[in-house]
């Protein structure tokens, strides 16, 4: 037979054609999800060398592109052309060879699937949470120097942020004695007054350019913590204090911990809850 048939073996499509050469009939199996039209052309011709042509063409006349997958053209009657030899292939409807056996391939599909959590699950589940718990104390063990060394960076820094508010509360204090003592036993209100305005005046410029410089307002607890954040960060570079390290230690170690805690869920477990309770 001089004919391009094609038929279904196993789900895939077995496409048979005489080579010209040799003049005997060969058959070529194809994926048509990965397969391209470019690709089947070039096994024919590695099959038969002398094949100088190979190209296939739409009902119309026009060319398929060498890019098209094979489960496209499968889809719609073409034209194989070989050398000077044009063949008309209708291919089969592969939507009704499918369905013959949809539902045996359903029902493998989902027995397969229980088995292999019946028999995989379980020690997959052990390995993991394994895996995560030597993550864990890893991780700890790499955190323990660098929790010391913050601890004594914190208590720095919250000392130094402490004394600079007393010394903030004692200059007031002195500022405001200063002036009382100004005003009623060395001159008159009368004098002390403008000097009382541009006090004012100065601090609330220097309010303003402390928002200017941080873009934040004065409050005191935001201006009490950035000044801890200050010596926090200065302290930590004396000290060889790497901070970008040990935030991405703890965003690790709280990753992994809520990783363990949603593979210890009773509903991955397949447990009750009480039994997952007391089992932690």
């Amino acid at each position: 037979s001089a004919e391009v048939t094609i038929n279904y073996r196993h789900g895939l499509p077995v496409i048979t054609l005489t080579l010209p050469t040799r003049c005997e009939r060969c058959q070529f199996t194809v994926k048509p999800v990965v397969t391209t039209v470019g690709a089947f052309l070039q096994d024919v011709q590695r099959e038969d060398k002398g094949i100088e042509r190979a190209e296939v063409f739409a009902t119309d006349g026009s060319k398929v592109s060498n890019a098209t997958l094979m489960e496209v053209l499968l889809m719609n009657d073409f034209k194989l052309v070989i050398n000077n030899t044009a063949y008309s292939v209708s291919p089969p409807v592969k939507d009704m060879l499918s369905n013959e056996h949809a539902t045996e391939m359903e029902d493998i599909k989902c027995l397969v699937h229980r088995l292999f959590v019946a028999l995989h699950l379980e020690d997959h589940q052990i390995k993991k949470e394994r895996e995560l718990l030597q993550k864990l104390d890893h991780l700890k063990e790499e955190l323990l120097p660098l929790e010391q060394m913050k601890a004594r960076i914190m208590d720095s820094a919250d000392a130094k942020t402490s004394r600079l508010l007393w010394v903030g509360l004692a200059l007031m204090s002195t500022q405001g004695g200063a002036l009382a003592w100004l005003t009623w036993w060395v001159y008159s209100w009368d004098i002390m007054e403008p000097v009382t305005y541009f006090i004012t005046y100065g601090s609330a410029m220097a309010f303003y350019a402390y928002f200017v410089l941080t873009r934040q307002d004065y409050i005191y607890p935001d201006a009490k913590d950035r000044q801890f954040l200050h010596y926090f960060y200065r302290k930590s570079k004396k000290q060889h204090f790497n901070v970008e390290r040990y935030n991405k230690l703890k965003e690790d170690l709280a990753e992994a911990e809520e990783s363990l805690r949603r593979l210890r869920h009773p509903l991955h477990l397949r447990l009750p809850i009480q039994e997952i309770n007391d089992k932690d």
